[in-house]
Formats: C-alpha cells, structure tokens, sequence
C-alpha cells in the first residue's frame, strides 16, 4: 500500500512537471523570441536607479514622452487617466510597465461602462511600444535607442527582459454612437504569478466628429508600393503585394488621407529613397514611331487605393523629373531608350505631349480626369511654367499640382500648392482668393525644418502641433513626402545612412504597425477638425476666442528652446473650454 502511494505520489509529481514543462519552454521560447527584436541601447543608463525597484511596477504615463527602455521613469507613474473625445473621435493613453525581472505578458482592456451602456473592448486597440536606433538630434553625430513603433499586442504575448522599461499604447475609438457621459475602463497586464490593472476613464462631450473620409483636412501623405514589395519579399503587384499593402494603405485611410501618389515616371525623385520609385506606366514607341502606353498597373493600383478609401484626388509625378532622363522601351530595337531633356525643350514636348494627351483620355475613360493632378515637386520657377504650358496644351482642364515655394501670384494657376512651413507665403487675402477659385493651399516638412518635425527623436507633441498649425494659418492641410518610404530594417534602425536626413524622415509608419508620431499627428488633424466644426456655427465672441487659442500657433519659426508639451496640452484644454 505505502508502495502504491509513493508511485502515485511520483505519477503526480511527474504529472506537474509535464505540465509546467510546457510553460517553461514557451517562456524559453519568448526569450528567444525577443532577443534579438531591438538594437542595444548605445547609452544605457546607470542601473543605480534598478536597485530601489523590487516588485513590477505599472502605471499610466504621458504620451508626450518617449520612454527609456533602460531608464526607470523620473516621473511618477499615475494610478488613473482621465481622456476626453467626442463620439467619433480616437484618444490615446501610454501605461508604462517597470519590471526588475524578465517578464513574459499579455495585455487586456475591459469593455468601458457607463451605467448600461457600452462602448465595447473591440474599440481600444492595444500596441507595445518598441524601440528603434535614431539619432539624437540633426547633427547625426551620435545615436540612441528610441521609442516610436506600436505592435498591436491583441492575443498575444509578448517579453520584456529584467530591468527594462516598456511602454503600453492604448487607442480609444469612441463610436459615434456612444452616449455622452464617463465611461470607465481597465486595462489589466497579465504574467505568469499574476496581473495588474489600471483604470482610465473616458469623457464623452455631446458633439460628434465625422468619420476620417468626411474630414476637411486636405492630408497628403506620399505612399511607396515599392517599399512593401521589398520589405516582405514578395513579387511586385502581385496578389501577397497586394494583401501586404491592404493594412499599411488602411490605416493611411483612417488617418484622413486624400491623396493617391503615383510616379508616372521611372525614378522621379532620383531614386533618393531606399526603394525607389518605378513607372507605372509603361511607354513603347512603336515600329512606325507612334507611341502605346500600359496603364494596367497605373490601374490597378489607383483602384487598390481606392478600395482601401482613399478617393479625393490622384497625383501623377512627374513630368519634370529630378534627373530631367524619361524612359521607354524601343520595340525596333527591343531596348529600353531614354530622352534626356528639359521643359521648354523639343525633345521634352515631342516625348509628353503624345503621352499627355492620351493619358487625359485615358483618365476621362477611367472617371478619374476629375480627380487627377499631373504634379511637380520643387521645380524651377521657369520649368516649372514651361511644364505647366504643355499640360495645358494637351488638355486646358488638367489640374496641376506641387510644393512650391515661390511668390503667391506666380503659382496662382496651380490647383493644389504646398509650401514649406518656413516660408508661410500665403496668408490672408491671398488664401482666401484660392479658396474662392477651389483651389487648396497646405504646407508640408521634410529634411528641414529641424522644429516642429516628425523624426524618431522629435518631440511627440510635434507631430499634434501640425495639424493645429494648419488650422491657425488657414491651410487646407498638410503634405509629407514619405509614408512609408521604409529604410533595410525600420524596426531595428531608424536612420539612412546613405543621405544626411534625420532618423524616421522616410516614414511615418512600420510594416506591420503604426507609430507614436503617426497616432499624434492624426491627434492634431482631429483639432483641426474640432476647430472648423465650432467656427463653422459660432459667434462672433466664440471666432475671437478661437482666434486668440490659436495665436502662439501661427508662427513659421519654432524657436529650439520652445516647450512644445506645454504649448499643446494649453491649447487641448482651452479647446475643451469652448466646446
């Protein structure tokens, strides 16, 4: 019998050890899994801080910090958060998880409650805030290890090594048909001895925004197809291209975005980018010397975007290229040819004219002449009125469009300008008059300026501060010339060493995930929204008390040593004031 016990006391033993083995190995594997996801921290800070953290700490951050991975937070984590939306609207919060010990988790949210109703957990989506190399500032001299891409965290588990610092994001996407009233949630982090949670609430005003598509702001975020070939490893426009695409192109939508950017011409940026730009429209002269054009993946890729809900306005670049060489096969020769010229030259006008003037009825054909801008980017005053001439002479309504910087009366005939911020040309009347005429004034950044920017090392708020900005000069919106212009490894290295841009200047969003820096700059185009909504109606005593909220915000030069958390957090409060 004492036989019998102690077998049976092995069998459970053994027992308990075939089930925990499991959970070992799938820690082991985690471990793994996660080792190698990030760079090293080139500056890790002193672990003196580490001593005095005993047990896992959590609790709710701002969103206007980039936490250390290898730093415990100088400032005290809260217990609770307080956020405020109308219905329609998406806020964000940041938890920050501080664990002295290797941890393996998952995060929850909990539907948010209001009495009986309900804006549903399938509302909040939840991301783990990664880390990136970037530079620390615009001199390129040395590099950190910064936060900046979210992974969605949704049924999965993820790892964070011992004495690490990890930051959670959480969106609130409150229905528009949410009640208004406080709403309150929990976000709940599980590991393996047990969990944690913190609750947050939602204030709901009683206005609603629109949804993204029905938004004024005029967003013209520049998409690269190319860079999701390459990066996936997949053949170009095929179906898994294609697939890939449907998420980075989504979430673009969802952002507002307008705009569809095709190159209508082989490299027409000089190749600058990792992935650059390739026709999508093929050129072939034939045998007796007339010319046939390919738009089947023009087509297709006009028609992918669309379906992903982005069907404002379709940009077509360029025609004056930067390296001014212009592509096409040769079926006499069945060689790939090319003409090297300029605006205002006869070759140049011998080569587009036929293609202008056959792609404008190709467009009318399609539905989308109406829609379409043959645009130019940067170009030279006198080429860029050449250009424009011979867009006219193969069809007087074809829109134009491009960032210029030149005086408001010389690009008065340009459908959709975008300035540099710096520069703030148009302002007042002048605005007015192209608002008057249809036409649509933004402004965009780029390499340049090095404030307000949306590198990997800016300053979050800065990515807000844009779209108000916007709002505060009177823009129709914003231009940035790369979405998702992805670098080898955007989620290891955030920096292109091949040209002296700022880390992050390439895109704004990951492969498989969107980006601290994307989700705030979508904060700001929602104020902007909030501000033309309250205007549309208000009083004159409201329009001045606007008009005063936006003052500091009009500036073309933001000084270095400006506190851009305070600067917006000010201008977010007195926003809700007059709701």
């Amino acid at each position: 019998m004492k036989t019998l016990k102690t077998i049976g006391r092995m069998a459970l033993v053994a027992f308990g050890l075939v089930l925990a083995c499991p959970a070992m190995a799938q820690d082991e594997d985690l471990e793994a899994k996660f080792a190698n996801r990030e760079a090293k921290d080139p500056a890790p800070s002193d672990d003196t801080a580490w001593q005095g953290v005993k047990n896992l700490m959590l609790g709710w951050g701002s969103t206007d910090v980039r936490y250390s991975r290898s730093a415990v937070p100088a400032e005290k984590l809260a217990a609770t958060v307080r956020l405020h939306a109308w219905r329609g609207e998406r806020v964000s919060a940041q938890a920050v998880i501080v664990t002295p010990e290797k941890l393996a988790y998952s995060v929850q949210v909990s539907d948010l409650r209001k009495g009986s109703d309900v804006i549903p957990s399938s509302a909040v989506k939840t991301y783990e805030v990664g880390y990136v190399l970037g530079d620390c500032d615009m001199t390129h001299k040395d590099s950190m290890l910064v936060a900046d891409p979210l992974h969605p965290m949704e049924n999965k588990t993820s790892f964070a090594p011992a004495q690490t610092t990890r930051p959670l994001w959480i969106d609130v996407r409150v229905p528009q048909s949410a009640k208004a009233g406080k709403y309150k949630g929990t976000l709940t982090v599980k590991y393996k001895d047990g969990s944690k949670s913190l609750p947050f609430t939602v204030d709901v005003v009683n206005r609603v925004l629109p949804e993204p598509k029905d938004w004024a702001f005029h967003l013209d975020l520049w998409q690269n197809p190319y860079s999701v070939a390459r990066y996936f490893n997949v053949p170009l426009w095929s179906k898994e291209h294609f697939d890939r695409m449907r998420p980075v192109m989504t979430r673009l939508a969802e952002a507002g975005q307008k705009v569809i950017t095709c190159s209508v011409i082989q490299h027409p940026w000089n190749s600058q980018t990792y992935d650059p730009f390739e026709s999508m429209i093929v050129k072939m002269k034939q045998l007796d010397g007339s010319w046939k054009y390919d738009y089947s993946v023009f087509d297709r890729w006009v028609e992918f975007m669309m379906s992903c809900g982005i069907t404002e306005q379709i940009d077509c670049y360029s025609i004056v290229p930067w390296h001014y060489k212009f592509e096409y096969f040769d079926v006499a020769s069945s060689t790939v040819k090319y003409v090297a010229s300029k605006p205002g030259e006869k070759d140049y006008e011998a080569f587009l004219l036929p293609f202008l003037k056959d792609f404008a009825a190709h467009l009318k054909q399609k539905g989308w002449f109406d829609r379409t801008c043959i645009a130019m980017d940067e170009r030279p005053m006198k080429q860029l009125q050449a250009a424009y001439d011979l867009v006219k002479k193969a069809d007087p309504n074809y829109r134009v469009a491009g960032a210029f910087n030149y005086d408001p009366a010389v690009v008065s005939f340009v459908y959709d300008v975008s300035v540099g911020y710096r520069y703030k040309l148009f302002e007042g009347p002048s605005l007015q008059q192209r608002m008057d005429k249809g036409q649509r004034t933004t402004f965009y950044t780029c390499c340049s300026p090095d404030r307000p920017n949306t590198f990997t090392f800016s300053p979050p708020a800065e990515s807000a501060y844009l779209g108000w900005h916007s709002y505060a000069v009177g823009y129709n919106g914003y231009l940035r010339w790369a979405y998702n212009s992805w670098v080898k490894n955007p989620y290891y290295d955030t920096r292109y060493p091949a040209r002296d841009w700022a880390s992050g200047d390439c895109f704004l969003v990951y492969p498989e995930g969107s980006s601290i820096r994307f989700e705030r700059l979508v904060e700001g185009i929602q104020q902007y929204e909030k501000l033309r909504i309250l205007e549309a109606g208000a009083t004159p005593k409201l329009k001045q008390a606007i008009k005063q909220l936006l003052k500091p915000l009009s500036a073309n030069k933001m000084p270095a040593d400006v506190d851009i958390n305070k600067m917006m957090n000010t201008a977010k409060a007195g926003l809700q004031k007059l709701e």
